[in-house]
């Protein structure tokens, strides 16, 4: 019997197979070990984009973002197509998207530093209130809320929570104008990392609104609506 299984080994080459699939799988890892391409894929997350916008909004040179990007393309984690002069790139598929964003809640729950540097950062904003997802879908639906969509606009236009009214960050001011010191208002923006929504309740509240926080973005509202369906 041991023979047998001795033999067996022999004729099926495991351990190549073995070798082979995690090198595989560890091209992912190499490709992910950059925190400027993880940023890029986040964007990327929000919608589609191009060199040049994404590497005004991160500050990078274009020539660093196409570097890093032709990275992520070897590794097919991103995948473009060309509309006029401009390259636009896309994630290659939703499922990206669910790793990325179970990689920021692994994080969170293993390394300490990444709650620290949440919490310092958003000490900022102490006085701010959050409402979740659930509650903010529920106020809408009573007619008692409006809830603002704060990213660029690109990203509302690439998708964005139903019934979510698209309001930049450089339109905040000129909106409220609009409304009614009374309205309740609720902001979110790219989920739980992004600050835009902190910034933009933050100024609503200086301006007289009581407006809250929604730290849930598309994602999750994906996520929301696969469980009560």
């Amino acid at each position: 019997m041991v023979e047998g299984m001795k033999v067996m080994s022999q004729k099926l080459p495991i351990r190549a197979f073995k070798d082979d699939l995690y090198r595989q799988f560890a091209r992912i890892g190499k490709c992910l070990s950059s925190d400027k391409r993880l940023e890029l894929l986040h964007l990327l997350s929000q919608g589609p984009k191009s060199v040049e916008k994404m590497a005004e909004v991160t500050g990078m040179s274009v020539a660093n973002v196409s570097r890093h990007l032709q990275i992520l393309l070897d590794a097919n984690l991103v995948k473009f197509n060309k509309k006029g002069t401009y390259v636009i790139y896309t994630l290659a598929s939703l499922d990206i998207e669910a790793f990325l964003n179970s990689l920021w809640r692994i994080s969170e729950l293993q390394l300490g530093d990444v709650v620290r540097i949440k919490t310092d950062f958003m000490s900022r904003f102490a006085d701010l209130q959050t409402l979740s997802l659930n509650e903010v879908l529920g106020k809408m639906e009573e007619g008692s809320m409006i809830l603002l969509d704060v990213r660029p606009s690109d990203e509302f236009e690439a998708e964005h929570i139903p019934g979510a009214i698209s309001v930049p960050m450089g339109d905040l001011h000129h909106y409220l104008q609009s409304l009614p010191k009374g309205t309740q208002i609720a902001a979110y923006c790219r989920g739980p990392y992004c600050v835009f929504a902190a910034e933009a309740v933050q100024q609503m509240q200086q301006e007289g609104f009581t407006a809250f926080v929604m730290e849930e973005g598309v994602y999750e509202w994906r996520e929301y609506q696969a469980q009560i369906h």
